[in-house]
Parts: C-alpha cells; sequence; structure tokens
C-alpha cells in the first residue's frame, strides 16, 4: 500500500484541517447519516469518509467537496477565496506605491 504524501502545513492550518472535519463530522451526525450512508452517497470508501472527518490534509479536496455536497453544505464554499472579500488582496490591487509611473515621450518626429 502507498504511503500517504508528507505535507509541511504550519500548526495554523493542520488546526484549521482538523476543525473542519470535525465539523463536518458534526453536520453528517446531525443528519441522522452513519459513515456508510455518507460513502455510498458519493462513492468513496468508509475510510476516506472517516479522513475527512478527520481532517486529513493529504485527503483529496474533491473527497471534502463530496462530502460537504452531499451533506447540503457545498454552498458555503462560494465565501473561500471570494475576491471581494479578500482584504488584503484589494488593498494590494488599490495601492498605488506599486503602480509605475510612465512619463510621456518627447515627440522626435521625422527629421532625419
Amino acid at each position: 500500500m502507498a504511503r500517504a504524501p508528507q505535507l509541511s502545513l504550519d500548526p495554523a492550518a493542520l488546526r484549521q484541517a482538523v476543525d473542519l472535519g470535525a465539523r463536518i463530522r458534526i453536520a453528517r451526525q446531525r443528519r441522522r447519516l452513519r459513515l456508510e450512508d455518507v460513502a455510498q452517497k458519493t462513492g468513496l470508501s468508509r475510510s476516506t469518509v472517516e479522513a475527512v472527518e478527520r481532517g486529513a490534509p493529504t485527503t483529496a479536496f474533491g473527497a471534502y467537496l463530496s462530502v460537504l455536497t452531499v451533506l447540503g453544505l457545498a454552498r458555503e464554499l462560494d465565501l473561500l477565496a471570494d475576491p471581494g472579500l479578500d482584504r488584503d488582496g484589494l488593498a494590494l490591487e488599490l495601492s498605488v506605491a506599486d503602480k509605475r509611473v510612465r512619463l510621456p515621450r518627447k515627440d522626435l518626429g521625422n527629421d532625419f
């Protein structure tokens, strides 16, 4: 069996992944769905659904999307990385400090 690739995540990102998995598990339990039910509806294996609920960072993003869709939570994904909500990105885009200034060219004419 192949080993999962090693990722170098910072502790805050790893904590977010684990927290997401825990929230997915709570959502599944509130809907009274078994792991097997979610696995069947998504076409994933039970162990993959368990990995999603653990927040395993090496689990495919598509697996997270499939589980969130089955739970009816995929709409909230539209808020992730929304350009309109990216305050830092908008500030950088609007910053004049990094803009190039072009000087008008002198009209050299064609006097040869």
